[in-house]
């Protein structure tokens, strides 16, 4: 097949120039009003039975995050071979945990102005996370008519971080679209998030408690805040100073500490990213990397590569459509804040649309690393416990070669069933962290076998 992956790791494994000149790994799906919207993705075929695996659509978050971020970094078939990267240009290597071993997976760019989507005037680059998913479901059943091999293969709408309010809304969206008999018909089958923003409310509220449960804070200041505060930290009376003279004391603790894991270094690079915000194309100018590591210096490689003209056009981007590949998009990444010049977040908690899934035919598997701040664990099992889902498997670890790998819970009612594990020692996207545990949950549950 065009997209068959067997193909593209021979075509790597032959030699690099090669699989340059012959992948035709993305390709473009014009959405929306005129397909002024031109949405990319990367596609990625099962290697082990595409014609009956299931079939994944990936949603990066951000929002305003490329799929090639999840590709490289969490999920896809190839990362960066980073010991080996001698030079101005990385070397790629095959991924022994992708979750392609399983699944064929879409990693899509979107809404436009991620990676190499584009839109092609300055109007349709305004978004809020309504119209991204609209488009986003456009842009599936698109995909599926143009691939009719795949609309029998299961479908789970996917993603991490941000995404979390579009794989809700989504997966909603083509419960509701078949109720109604449009077509092509979606056989989907039910979704996965992991560490996903949910409840504006309850997640950000949560990293106080979390650093408290963590030891990043003291008792004394925690108990203080939360007496102050009244137990809320994300909405905060602007004429409370008791209330915020304790969360400066609480940010003030907090200040180095990486939010995304907080076992691993804080990256202190500003001139770095400012080199990466401003001119991405020129991240060539900062090989080699030295210094002592942390993750963010990882996150290099892919700016040196997506903005390579060689891997462009190995990659069917188009030309003069964007200006240069960033792996997330500063103009629409959620920050606290309402809105950006081009992006207003406009769903603030998408647990009814999850309340409402309920009712149907559906499996969900949500995951958590357990070392993230940014949306802690804690946060998601709030809101899974608001859901008031009967549990038919409590609390019990799970493992992978004989270790502990992570907790899980499994509820049902009805046709519904949710699955919800933490992942041990991962971070905010736990693939990147814990790969072979990730592979091992996702194809276990895939299979329908117990964690």
């Amino acid at each position: 097949m065009q997209y068959c992956l067997t193909s593209l790791l021979k075509l790597y494994q032959a030699s690099m120039e090669n699989f340059l000149s012959n992948s035709k790994l993305g390709n473009y799906v014009g959405v929306g009003e005129e397909e002024k919207v031109q949405l990319y993705y990367y596609f990625v075929e099962s290697e082990r039975d595409p014609e009956n695996d299931p079939l994944m659509l990936w949603l990066t978050g951000g929002p305003g995050c490329s799929g090639l971020s999840s590709f490289v970094y969490e999920i896809g078939p190839l990362t960066f071979d980073y010991a080996n990267s001698i030079g101005d240009f990385p070397k790629l290597e095959l991924k022994s945990n992708s979750w392609t071993k399983v699944a064929n997976i879409i990693f899509i760019d979107q809404p436009a102005g991620s990676g190499y989507s584009y839109a092609k005037t300055s109007e349709a680059y305004n978004f809020n996370d309504t119209l991204a998913v609209a488009l986003t479901y456009e842009f599936l059943r698109k995909w599926l008519m143009d691939h009719p091999e795949f609309l029998k293969n299961p479908l789970y709408v996917s993603g991490d971080s941000y995404s979390g309010i579009f794989v809700a809304l989504l997966t909603r969206r083509i419960y509701d679209g078949i109720e109604v008999g449009e077509k092509p018909r979606v056989n989907i089958k039910g979704y996965i998030q992991g560490n996903a923003l949910t409840d504006h409310y309850i997640d950000f509220n949560g990293r106080v408690i979390y650093a408290h449960r963590m030891g990043l804070i003291s008792d004394k200041i925690y108990q203080s805040t939360k007496a102050n505060c009244n137990g809320n930290y994300a909405e905060v009376d602007p004429n409370n100073v008791s209330c915020l003279n304790d969360l400066q004391r609480v940010d003030r603790c907090l200040k180095n500490i990486r939010r995304a894991h907080i076992l691993e270094p804080w990256c202190d690079l500003p001139f770095l990213m400012s080199i990466l915000k401003e001119t991405p194309a020129n991240a060539r100018s900062l090989f080699p990397i030295e210094g002592p590591w942390c993750r963010e210096k990882n996150y290099i490689y892919s700016y040196v590569w997506a903005n390579d003209k060689a891997v462009k056009k190995a990659l069917n981007v188009r030309e003069g459509t964007t200006l240069e590949w960033v792996r997330c998009n500063d103009s629409m990444h959620y920050r606290g804040k309402e809105r950006t010049e081009s992006y207003v977040y406009d769903v603030k908690s998408v647990i009814d649309d999850h309340r409402h899934l309920i009712s149907k035919s559906c499996r969900a598997l949500i995951y958590s690393g357990d070392h993230d701040m940014v949306v802690p664990h804690s946060s998601t099992e709030e809101w899974i416990d608001s859901l008031k889902l009967p549990i038919t498997d409590d609390w019990e670890p799970w493992f992978v070669d004989g270790q502990v790998a992570g907790y899980k819970v499994k509820y049902s009612q009805n046709d519904y069933e949710m699955t919800y594990a933490t992942v041990k020692g991962g971070g905010h996207t736990a693939p990147e962290y814990k790969p072979e545990q990730c592979l091992a949950m996702v194809d276990r549950w895939f299979s329908g076998y117990p964690l």
